[in-house]
Parts: C-alpha cells; structure tokens; sequence
C-alpha cells in the first residue's frame, strides 16, 4: 500500500480512535497525544507490514497503551498517578478491551466536544480542525492568518481548558447548543476551504479535505430535524461545498497548471453535484431567515447555472455579495464583491470600490486578503489597459502565497503582461 493511501486511512481513522480513547477514560488532551503518538507508529510500520485486517481496532490498541505511557510520565506521576493506574486495569477488563470498532461514528460528537463553551470560538475551531479534520498546525495557522507558532500555543491552550472544565464525551446541553452548531459549521466550511485551495505544497486542492468536510456535513445535517433553527443553515453548507466541488475537474489542465473560472470547461463540471446542490438550496431558500452559507450556495448556483461565462448573471451575484456583506463583513466578502462589480460594471467601478474598501478596511494589509487583493487589483488594471502595474502586481501576489499551483499561474499572468526579457 501506497505511503499516500496509509496517510487517507489514517486521517479517516484518527478521529474514531481518538473518540473511542476519550469515551473510555476522558482526559481529552492525553486521548490527543495519544492518538498522535499511536499514527506515527501507524505511519511507520504500514508501509513496510502491511495495513492490519482490523487498524482501527490495531490504532485504538496502540492508543491505549501511549496513553498510559503518557498518564505514567514523570512529568504527570503525582497527579495523574491513580488514574494511570485505573487505566492499566481498564485495559484488562472484558468491557474495555479494543476489540471490534464502534458501529457509531464519533466524528460529529467529537467535533461538538471541541465546540465545547469553555473555550473561545477561535479555539474551538483551532482544536476541531486539529482533531477531526487532521489539518497541520500550519495550515491551520494559515486558514486563520496567523503564525504557526501561534496557532500551536492556542490549540494547545484550548486542550489544557477542556481538562480543567471538565469536558465529557457527551452531546451538549440544550443551553450551548446553537453556539457550538455554529462552531462547527465555521470549522466544517474552514475545512472545505483548506482542501480545495490548499495553502502549501504543489498541488492545488486535497480532496481528501473536501470529501472528509462534505461528508461530515451530511452526517450533520441528517442529524438534524427539518424545524431545527439550525437546518437550513447547514442544508446552505452542504450545498455550497457540492456546487463548489462539482467544479474541482475542470480547476486545473491536464498539465496540472490552475485553470480559472473563466476559462474552464464547463461540460467537465459534475452534473450530479450540481443537481443535488442546486436543489437543497431552492429546497431551503424561502423557508424563513436567509444565512451567510445560503447566500453562498445561492452565488454559487448562478455560476453553475450558466452555460458559458458570458450567459452569468453577474449582476444578481454583485447584489448577492452586498447582502453577504451586510450578513457577514468579512474581508474574504468584501473582496469577493469587488470582483463581481467588476464582471457586472467594469474594472473602473470595481476599482473605485477596491480603494473603498482598502480606506475603510484594509483589505491589502489583513492576513486573508493580502496577497488575493493584489492579484484581484491585478487582474482589475490588466482589464484597464495598465499591463506594466499588473504584471508587478502579480508578482507580488506570488511572493505571498506557498502554494506553487497559484505561483506559477500568477508568475505566468506576469510574465504574458511583461516579459522577463523585457525588464
């Protein structure tokens, strides 16, 4: 088996094993290290013996053996030494041995107990990526605009809260209940984005990211009655996430290089994902309040009802982006509806609304528009006739993303504009 099929089933697994240490013996952020400790030794010995008949349960063995490791450490013997002790013993008992694996999935009792109200909502969204998405410290960093080392502390941080709140593997009281479906929408629509753009490497997308957030967020919405304040919301998501993914065959050629939207072959896009996310969208749009993640899948389904880039209702796009703004004033928003005022209106209005925003907000200097401000005004003066402005701004926007599929779009844009030779 291939290093990179090890790595899929060990990020499927993970959060089942960490769900079946943390329902056994609690201490979520022992569980954590555990289940880390009990991958790596996974990652080592697959490749070269093989996938066990049974790796969860042979994951879920490891796990309990690293986690008394871990609840014996000299660091934690005094506090944590009757525990370890009742671990050792748990792990002989009939009731608690690693046999078969849970029919149920933990994914989305996970994902609430790292929604849990003792912590921030960045918290929550840091730890849940980290537990049950299995992004890196650093692509999480990235999804939140900040450094590593600071994302490491914070995820860090939030597990030793969970400890001294005493958090349970159990659903949430109905109390903190819409505040956590709300964290873990942000965290399942975090995840989508991460894998669809990845921010390193030199492969585009992960669509074991993408297909990992949409199949948690069906798992989510089928949780959840028709009448829940909630559902509409999440039946918003999952559309959004199918509309957008039914364009992941046409985003790149067939030399790998990133194709724009524009550009795409649209008879490549998955009919399929468009039928069903087109159709939980209408399913949900005149039920009641319209949300953030509805007015998304309603953008996106403009775009996929379009036969060709030409026939795209822009305009209604441009309006849906002002509603979206008002919902949701985030500068990846604001940003989006430049662009669309540029389709509908034209480069000159779309950059007076650029300059706007820039007096207003800063979208140039903020972490998660930075370097796609540039290439959007970019893209704005090339529309204008400025070829030398925006071959410089494309530069810029290279120099600021780590993920080589946009680098060498942007380098080429540059490049057709201003030549190197001609420098």
């Amino acid at each position: 088996m291939s290093a990179a099929t090890v790595e899929h089933l060990l990020r499927t697994e993970a959060p089942q094993v960490l769900g079946a240490l943390v329902r056994r013996f609690g201490q979520f952020d022992i569980a954590e290290d555990a289940v880390q400790e009990a991958l790596l030794v996974a990652s080592r010995a697959w490749p070269v013996d093989g996938v066990p008949e049974n790796p969860r349960g042979w994951l879920i063995r490891i796990g309990y053996r690293k986690m008394v490791d871990l609840l014996r450490s000299d660091q934690a013997r005094r506090r944590r030494e009757q525990e370890a002790g009742l671990a050792e013993v748990a792990m002989h008992e009939p009731a608690r041995l690693a046999g078969p694996p849970p029919a149920t999935d933990d994914s989305l009792t996970l994902l609430l107990l790292c929604c849990h109200p003792a912590l921030s909502t960045t918290s929550q969204v840091a730890l849940t990526l980290r537990a049950v998405g299995g992004l890196s410290t650093a692509e999480i960093a990235h999804a939140y605009g900040a450094t590593e080392n600071t994302m490491g502390t914070r995820i860090s941080r939030a597990k030793q809260q969970l400890a001294r709140a005493g958090a349970r593997f159990t659903p949430p009281s109905d109390a903190d209940r819409a505040s956590r479906m709300a964290a873990v929408t942000q965290v399942l629509y975090l995840i989508f984005n991460e894998g669809y753009t990845t921010s390193s490497g030199d492969e585009l997308t992960r669509v074991d990211l993408t297909h990992e957030a949409i199949r948690l967020t069906r798992m989510l919405r089928d949780t959840l009655p028709a009448d829940d304040p909630m559902a509409a919301e999440v039946t918003g998501l999952l559309a959004l996430m199918l509309l957008t993914e039914s364009r992941q065959p046409a985003r790149t050629g067939d030399d790998g290089e990133l194709v724009p939207l524009e550009d795409q072959d649209r008879t490549r896009w998955d009919a399929q994902l468009i039928g069903e996310g087109t159709a939980l969208i209408d399913s949900v749009w005149h039920r009641g309040e319209v949300g953030p993640y509805q007015l998304q899948a309603a953008i996106a389904a403009v775009h996929a009802a379009a036969a060709s880039p030409e026939q795209t209702d822009w305009p209604q796009i441009a309006a849906l982006y002002l509603w979206l703004e008002r919902l949701a004033p985030t500068a990846p928003v604001r940003l989006s509806r430049v662009v669309a005022v540029a389709k509908a209106y034209g480069p000159n209005r779309a950059l007076a609304l650029l300059d706007d925003l820039n007096r207003r907000h800063h979208l140039d200097q903020d972490p998660l528009t930075s370097q796609r401000e540039r290439a959007v005004r970019a893209h704005l003066l090339q529309m204008t006739g400025d070829a030398p402005a925006a071959a410089a701004l494309y530069r810029e926007a290279a120099a600021l993303t780590v993920n080589q599929v946009e680098q060498r779009y942007l380098h080429a844009k540059a490049d057709r504009l201003d030549p190197p030779a001609h420098r």
